[in-house]
């Protein structure tokens, strides 16, 4: 259970902190497009099963590769994508941190 708390709370709760801390004005449009990093969770459905609870989806799934991570990581710095690759990036260490839980 403290597993799927660290893993859910910080796919929703750390862009919450993130919008709300730096996007003031803005904080619902930043958050929605961090949130919506949770896409490239779509690749899981290439896999099967669909679902492994003892599954850590980074290096496994095609959008969880290090090529993309190293492409998530690089679009936090221009201003036009920062949103979408600080939401990606956020997804990403809160697989890290569930597969270091596991």
């Amino acid at each position: 259970m403290f597993q799927s708390f660290i893993h859910y709370g910080s796919h929703f709760l750390l862009p919450l902190l993130i919008a709300l801390l730096f996007y003031k004005s803005n904080w619902k449009y930043a958050y929605l497009i961090m949130i919506a990093g949770m896409l490239i969770d779509l690749d899981h459905l290439l896999a099967t099963p669909v679902f492994d609870p003892s599954r850590c989806s980074i290096g496994f799934h095609p959008l969880h590769s290090s090529f993309f991570i190293l492409f998530y990581f690089f679009l936090c710095f221009p201003k036009k994508s920062r949103l979408v690759g600080l939401g990606l990036v956020i997804h990403i260490i809160s697989d890290a941190l569930d597969c270091a839980l596991m």
